[in-house]
């Protein structure tokens, strides 16, 4: 999954997760910009399944890290162009 502001609007990935997969085809890999609102998010059409090829094709930085396991989130504070992971990171329930 990724959010239309890294797939359209052509933003970096600021944020990215990994959790349990939903269906066959999903990585469990999650894909944000950061700038995302929980409003945003929650509107139809501003997310979807996106190959992951086709979103390492948007940012490559993501690339060393699709092997990582469930539980991992990275982000990439402003300013660099490195992921560092999150420590104290918690997906939500909903």
């Amino acid at each position: 999954m990724a959010t239309d502001k890294v797939t359209v609007d052509g933003l970096a990935v600021r944020f990215m997760y990994r959790e349990t997969p939903v269906h066959a085809n999903d990585s469990g890999w999650r894909f944000l910009s950061g700038t995302e609102t929980d409003a945003y998010m929650e509107k139809d059409g501003n997310q979807g399944q996106h190959f992951l090829n086709d979103i390492a094709r948007c940012d490559p930085a993501i690339v060393p890290f699709l092997q990582e396991p469930v539980g991992v989130a990275f982000e990439r504070p402003p300013g660099t162009e490195q992921f560092q992971p999150v420590g104290d990171w918690v997906a939500d329930e909903d």
